[in-house]
């Protein structure tokens, strides 16, 4: 392959701070497992470089070839490091970054009480230089170098500031992909020698943050085209109100900022071949959706009627989630309508010690698991007859789509790819695919959950068309892996122009 070859298969380095199935905190794992799978599967040559965690077995990133030492110099000292290397096809490969001091502790990013480790800075930055360096070390021509979040922005500043002269670098465009603007990589300045950015990066347009660093900010401001999940999201983010301060930078890139909807891995999500549901069942045959709600009601000690419906939740217990919202309207919808909930999910202790008390209050109504569950997680999925998500904003989301697939009708706030994905119902028609509120209000959330459950009793066909719908839904990743390609034909293209 001849490196930046317009239009032809290119040379790709994804570099990442968590992946499945080897560490998974969020959908940014999700991505990091399939986008490079199907990026290979269209003939680009992919390489993913990754931490070697703690919770990553031993067994997962055992290989036939040794692992190999590699020497890293950062701003003040230089470091050596392991590299594991392990093929997963024929051109997919993941390498995963060995260096105890920095990722063998208990949690990716924080310890067990939700605190960011203080040298989180130097742990990610250290991870994306040492990309940078691999490529180096192994002679890899890069044609893409494509970033993800905070953790990784670093590398395209590396590239384009340290690395512009090298022959297996210098020519690579650099992509960033923001899963979800409110986590930037804010930091004190005093890491700032070690991590070995330029003294002239440290200003408002680059690096510097209210007299910190932001790591975010600084691979947009370097990066040739930077990305969000899902085009509404991209939209938000361009406003004060869902940018977290970023949005005039974002504006800045212009017609270089874009919105790709991520796609889901269907052979993990799709009832018709599930293996962690008691029923397989399909779009031409929903009568195992029945049996999975019954093991359902039955796993979360729900009563064990057909006729009322379950309203599903999976999450992460945070205030971008929009749970405490739901918690102040939960009990009167509880109280009020013929429902049942089957609740999954953990994060802030508040948020659990509420959530957990629901099936002692209301036994037989509401089910509640704190914690992440993976096969419970399916199984909400394929026995609810609702899901649930009222989040304040959402990058993109994958449950709702799931849930589509499931035949499980999404009730969501407008927001991000929420609005990108649910069709909203037509009560004249019963076109759409589920139903959505705007405002984050306590009040809103009980109306349209009210609706949803007037439309499931009072109008069943309706009910039963969307579902149909919903679940003839696609949002696989051949189409969204199509649309990376056109961003990295672009990241090239702007590369070149410089």
């Amino acid at each position: 392959m001849k490196g930046m070859e317009m239009g032809g298969p290119h040379r790709i380095l994804f570099v990442v701070s968590e992946s499945v199935p080897f560490a998974k905190t969020g959908g940014l794992a999700d991505v990091a497992g399939a986008l490079p799978k199907e990026l290979a599967r269209k003939g680009h040559d992919v390489s993913v470089v990754m931490p070697y965690y703690a919770c990553i077995p031993p067994e997962m990133v055992r290989s036939e070839e040794e692992p190999f030492s590699m020497n890293i110099w950062m701003g003040d000292r230089e470091e050596w490091c392991l590299v594991h290397t392990k093929k997963i096809q024929r051109n997919l490969t993941y390498y995963f970054i060995d260096y105890q001091n920095y990722f063998f502790r208990e949690g990716l990013y924080n310890n067990s009480a939700m605190q960011d480790y203080q040298d989180n800075p130097k742990r990610f930055c250290f991870l994306s230089q040492a990309a940078l360096y691999l490529c180096k070390t192994k002679e890899m021509q890069i044609d893409i170098v494509h970033a993800h979040d905070w953790q990784t922005a670093p590398a395209l500043i590396y590239l384009k500031t340290q690395h512009q002269n090298c022959s297996c670098l210098g020519k690579a465009a650099g992509v960033l992909t923001i899963h979800n603007i409110g986590y930037q990589g804010r930091y004190p300045a005093d890491s700032y020698p070690y991590l070995g950015f330029r003294k002239e990066d440290f200003n408002e347009h680059v690096l510097e943050d209210y007299g910190g660093i932001n790591l975010l900010k600084g691979g947009i401001y370097y990066a040739d085209i930077v990305n969000t999940v899902s085009p509404a999201y991209a939209n938000e983010t361009l406003t004060p109100d869902y940018s977290h301060g970023l949005d005039r930078f974002l504006q800045k890139k212009g017609e270089r900022y874009i919105g790709i909807l991520n796609g889901v891995d269907y052979s993990q999500w799709d009832p018709s071949q599930d293996k962690l549901i008691p029923r397989k069942y399909s779009v031409k045959n929903l009568s195992g959706k029945k049996i999975c709600k019954t093991h359902l009601q039955k796993k979360m000690e729900l009563y064990e009627q057909e006729y009322i419906p379950v309203i599903g939740l999976i999450s992460r217990m945070a205030e971008q989630k929009g749970l405490h919202i739901l918690a102040d309207s939960i009990e009167a919808i509880i109280k009020n309508m013929q429902v049942q909930f089957a609740i999954l999910g953990s994060g802030d202790k508040q948020l659990e010690e509420f959530y957990s008390s629901l099936p002692m209050k209301y036994p037989g109504l509401v089910g509640s698991c704190i914690g992440y569950d993976n096969d419970l997680a399916h199984l909400i999925e394929a026995g609810s007859d609702f899901f649930i998500m009222p989040s304040l904003y959402e990058p993109c989301g994958l449950n709702q789509i799931y849930s589509l697939r499931y035949g499980t009708l999404p009730i969501v706030r407008a927001t991000g790819g929420l609005d990108d994905t649910v069709e909203q119902y037509d009560e004249a028609t019963g076109e759409g695919t589920g139903f959505k509120f705007y405002d984050a209000t306590p009040r809103a959330i009980y109306d349209t959950v009210g609706w949803a459950v007037s439309t499931y009793y009072d109008r069943p066909e309706h009910y039963e068309e969307m579902q149909q719908r919903a679940m003839k839904q696609s949002f696989s990743w051949d189409e969204s892996a199509s649309r990376y390609e056109s961003a990295y034909e672009r990241a090239i293209r702007a590369r070149n122009d410089v």
